[in-house]
């Protein structure tokens, strides 16, 4: 049975520093020493899944080929490892809360006082290892969402700091990435904030063996060894991760800092130099291309981005493999709806549109009114999930002339050319029961 190490990504000072793509830059480098490797997402909500929460909120939902509906970091980890993510690499504080009481209720625990330790990191730390159990992988790379200091988080890394101490020094190993802000009026970057995440980390009992800096400027050989002092880290275990015009760039860039090296060497790990030629190719087609296409992307969720992630960097992926970037133009259908902007006036410019998925009614007029515009105009088309249902309600009522044709998910008309399911009218459950082929539509 193989030898698995364990490698846990943890953050602090701020979110949204790009713990998800640390991860998944990580895996590619491993990956290209020939290594095998899977990652997996510790999320610290109570939701069962993402599936039912507001992509506003939470950004999309990914779902991966077994059904599971996951967070969007694991779209990265596919996207950079290109092998596909199951239900088992992502987890959540609600999946292992309802594992726990389920297993209460029937008498699992012979009338023990159920607590978090060992009761829930215990789950915790099965769960984490069920990756291990299939014994195919070298290296699982574990995120944990939230950063040090979160309430909703200790549960984790308490079971984090157990089992690296269950699987010993030389088999796991922690990564945090904190934060080196550059204040402008100092004209000075600074490290107290990563040294107080340390200490949070110290406090639960958890010695980083390797900081990664996220910050707008280099880091000196001055500063990374300041860091080390305090943090106590040898120098060379400060990574800097500098900001990158595209987050393809990353591994290549943490591979000029030696971070896979580093990593190997604290793990004690032996493995082939990388091979990164062909990855090296797509990021050189990614920021080179010069002739441009603009693509809509029709949507209500604009304002967030991360809503339609995989979207977004599905285009990213096509123009590159196409020789041409790719101009995203969000257009909001509920701007249309309220008749705020004409959808020729918006459309005229575009090459092709992308109708989003969604859930409820809103913007949906706004989306088929685009829809007959792009139609009529013969401009290429794809609508996705609710998109192609705006499509057919569209073509419906304009085609073939059946007047106030919708969906009962909108409205009941003498003409619902779109109806749930039979199978799914009796599910009262959301989570997880309304999905088209391995496409989430809890939107």
């Amino acid at each position: 049975m193989k030898n698995t190490k364990y490698i846990f990504l943890t953050g602090g000072v701020v979110s949204s520093l790009g713990k998800g793509i640390a991860a998944a830059s990580l895996g590619l480098l491993l990956k290209s020493r020939g290594l095998k490797v899977t990652i997996q997402k510790l999320d610290p909500y109570i939701n069962i899944d993402p599936g039912t929460m507001s992509p506003t909120q939470h950004g999309e939902v990914f779902v991966t080929d077994d059904g599971a509906e996951t967070d969007l970091d694991l779209g990265h980890y596919e996207r950079f490892l290109d092998e596909n993510m199951s239900k088992a690499n992502n987890m959540t504080t609600g999946q292992i809360y309802n594992e726990v009481i389920t297993k209460e209720r029937r008498g699992d625990y012979l009338g023990a006082t159920v607590q978090v330790i060992p009761h829930i990191t215990d789950e915790i730390k099965r769960r984490i290892r069920l990756l291990e159990n299939q014994n195919k992988y070298d290296v699982i790379i574990s995120e944990i969402g939230g950063t040090a200091g979160d309430i909703e988080s200790l549960p984790f890394l308490e079971a984090m700091r157990q089992l690296m101490f269950d699987v010993g020094k030389h088999n796991s190993l922690n990564i945090h990435l904190t934060l080196v802000p550059y204040i402008k009026s100092a004209g000075e970057l600074k490290t107290k904030p990563t040294q107080h995440s340390v200490k949070t980390m110290l406090e639960i009992g958890i010695q980083p063996d390797i900081l990664l800096c996220r910050s707008e400027h280099k880091l000196s050989k001055e500063l990374k060894a300041k860091i080390g002092l305090f943090c106590n880290i040898e120098t060379e275990s400060v990574i800097q991760a500098l900001d990158a015009e595209s987050i393809y760039e990353v591994p290549l860039n943490l591979r000029a800092e030696r971070f896979d090296e580093i990593v190997l060497k604290k793990l004690n790990i032996k493995s082939v130099k990388p091979n990164l030629k062909s990855w090296t190719k797509v990021v050189n087609k990614i920021k080179t291309e010069s002739e441009v296409v603009t693509i809509g992307i029709c949507g209500k969720y604009n304002i967030v981005p991360d809503a339609y992630k995989s979207i977004v960097e599905s285009f990213i992926h096509a123009g590159a493999d196409n020789n041409v970037k790719v101009k995203l133009k969000w257009i909001d259908s509920e701007v249309i709806e309220k008749g705020k902007s004409k959808a020729e006036a918006v459309l005229k410019d575009i090459k092709g549109l992308l109708v989003c998925p969604g859930f409820g009614d809103r913007g949906i007029e706004g989306k088929i009114q685009t829809i007959k515009y792009i139609r009529e105009n013969k401009i290429p088309f794809f609508g996705i999930c609710l998109g192609l249902q705006c499509a057919v309600i569209e073509f419906a009522r304009n085609v073939c002339s059946l007047k106030n044709a919708n969906s009962t998910e909108f409205k009941e008309t003498k003409y619902n050319v779109i109806d749930i399911m039979e199978y799914q009218k009796s599910v009262k459950i959301k989570g997880g029961s309304m999905r088209l082929g391995s496409l989430s539509v809890h939107n």
